[in-house]
C-alpha cells in the first residue's frame, strides 16, 4: 500500500451515454462503488466522483459516498441515429447541449481520472471537444476506455471502430479495460477490438464478486422466483412469457419489468400474470432479490449476469438478438461453462420457463452444477479496477510515500531499485 499527500483529492468522473437500458450507468456505478469503499484508504486521499448519466431514472440508485449525478438530456436510438427521449429539440441541438454541459463539468471538475462506458467519443461525438480540452488544461488526466466483454459479432464491431476511427481511441485514451474473463471470451482474439488496442488492454474479470446490495426485499414472502428484465424497454415478450409461465406449488413469482418498459407492454405482462405470480415496474436493490430467489430469469445484460453470477441462484437466461448479438454471444459463451442455463428467445414460451422453474426449484443439482461452475471463473473485476485505478492515483500525485519503506518518490510510481 501507498499513501500520497494526505490532503489532495482524488477527483474520478465516469460517463455513460445511456440511450437504452440503465445497463452503462448500473455498471459504472457499481465501480464507482468499488472506487469509493477502498481509493481512499489506499491512496490516503479524499475521493470525490462524478457520475455522469444520459438516464433521469439512474438517479433513483443510491450514490457512493463521494460521488453525486450529472445527468444530461436523455436519448433513444431510432433506425440509424439518435433523437432526445423526452426533449422536444432537434439531434443537433441535443447533442450540442450535452457536449456543452459535460464539457463545462469537466472544465471545473477537472478529474485525474475519467472512465468512459463503451462509447469512447460519446454517441455523434459529444465528448470529442470536452476530452481534448481537458487534457489541453490537465494533461496529466488518465482518460480510460472501459468497455463489456462482448461488443458485438466481429464484422459489425469493426464497421464500428473504422467509423470512429481506431487512430482517434488511440491517440486520446491512455488505458482500454475490458470488463471479462478472457478465457471465456476474448473480444481481441475475435476481431471484435482491434490489434492496434492490444498494447492499452487490460482484462479486468466480470465486475461481478463485491456488488453492494442490502440482502433485504420487501415485496414479496419466501419462497420465491423471481424474473427481472433490466430496464424492460425490449423485454416484454420475455416477461409476458414468463408472467404465464405455471409456477410450482407455494412458490411465489415476481417479475420486475424495468421502468423504461412502456405502459402498455407491462400491462400485457399484468394481464398474462397466474395468481401466484406479481408484476411490478422495479424494485429497491434488484440484487437482494437476484440472490434471495429460488430462481432467476432474465435476459443476458452484462450488469444482470455479473450479479447473478456472484451468486448461488440458478439462473436461465433468455437473450435478445436484436439490435445487437452481444447477449446470445454471453449467453452461450457462459453456457458452455455450465453457470447458467439459456434458451433462444424463439424457445421461450411460458410453457418451457414453467418446466425450468420447477426443475431448478425442486432439483438441488441445478444450483449445485451452477455454482460449481461459477467458482471457476473470474468474477474479480471490480478489486482489479481497484488496483488499476490505484496505479494511475499515483501518476496524478506530485509524490507517493510506500508505507513498507518510508521513502518518498516522484510522480509516476514507486522504483525501490532506485533507492
Amino acid at each position: 500500500m501507498h499513501t500520497g499527500n494526505q490532503s489532495q483529492e482524488l477527483r474520478i468522473t465516469l460517463y455513460s451515454h445511456d440511450s437504452l437500458g440503465l445497463g452503462h450507468t448500473r455498471r459504472n456505478l457499481a465501480i464507482a462503488q468499488a472506487l469509493s469503499d477502498a481509493l481512499p484508504e489506499l491512496t490516503g486521499r479524499r475521493l470525490s466522483g462524478l457520475l455522469i448519466t444520459g438516464e433521469r431514472t439512474a438517479t433513483s440508485y443510491r450514490c457512493p459516498e463521494g460521488f453525486d449525478w450529472l445527468v444530461v438530456p436523455g436519448i433513444r436510438k431510432r433506425t440509424g441515429h439518435y433523437e432526445a427521449r423526452h426533449m422536444r429539440v432537434r439531434s443537433e441541438r441535443l447533442f450540442k447541449i450535452r457536449s456543452s454541459v459535460i464539457g463545462g463539468a469537466l472544465n471545473a471538475f477537472r478529474p485525474h481520472i475519467v472512465i468512459v462506458d463503451r462509447h469512447p467519443l460519446g454517441i455523434d461525438g459529444e465528448l470529442i471537444k470536452p476530452l481534448k480540452h481537458l487534457k489541453a488544461v490537465k494533461p496529466e488526466t488518465t482518460l480510460v476506455l472501459g468497455l463489456r466483454e462482448v461488443l458485438d459479432t466481429p464484422d459489425v464491431a469493426a464497421a464500428e471502430w473504422q467509423r470512429v476511427g481506431v487512430a482517434s481511441i488511440t491517440d486520446l485514451f491512455d488505458r482500454i479495460w475490458v470488463y471479462g474473463d478472457r478465457d471465456i471470451h476474448d473480444p481481441v482474439a475475435t476481431g471484435e477490438l482491434p490489434a492496434q488496442f492490444a498494447p492499452m488492454i487490460e482484462h479486468t474479470g466480470l465486475l461481478a464478486s463485491g456488488r453492494k446490495f442490502s440482502g433485504r426485499h420487501n415485496s414479496t414472502v419466501a419462497p420465491f422466483v423471481l424474473t427481472m428484465l433490466g430496464g424492460g424497454s425490449d423485454g416484454a415478450d420475455v416477461a409476458r412469457a414468463a408472467a404465464a409461465a405455471p409456477v410450482p406449488d407455494g412458490v411465489q413469482h415476481l417479475v420486475v419489468t424495468g421502468p423504461q418498459m412502456p405502459a402498455a407492454r407491462r400491462r400485457e405482462v399484468e394481464a398474462a400474470a397466474g395468481p401466484a405470480t406479481k408484476v411490478t415496474n422495479k424494485v429497491s436493490d434488484g440484487m437482494s432479490y437476484v440472490a434471495s430467489a429460488e430462481a432467476l430469469v432474465s435476459m443476458a445484460g452484462y450488469n444482470t449476469v455479473a450479479e447473478t453470477l456472484s451468486t448461488n441462484t440458478p439462473a436461465l437466461l433468455v437473450p435478445r438478438t436484436t439490435p445487437r448479438t452481444e447477449q446470445i454471444i454471453r449467453a452461450r459463451g457462459l453456457g458452455a461453462t455450465g453457470a447458467v442455463d439459456w434458451i433462444e428467445p424463439a424457445r421461450a414460451s411460458a410453457q418451457m420457463i414453467g418446466q425450468w422453474l420447477s426443475q431448478a426449484v425442486s432439483d438441488p443439482a441445478v444450483a449445485s452444477r451452477q455454482s460449481k461452475a461459477r467458482a471457476g471463473l473470474r468474477l474479480d473485476g471490480l478489486d482489479r479496477v481497484v488496483e488499476l485505478a490505484v496505479d494511475l492515483a499515483w501518476l496524478t500525485d506530485k509524490s507517493t510515500t510506500c508505507i513498507t519503506c518510508h521513502h518518498t518518490f516522484p510522480a509516476g510510481g514507486v522504483d525501490h531499485a532506485a533507492v
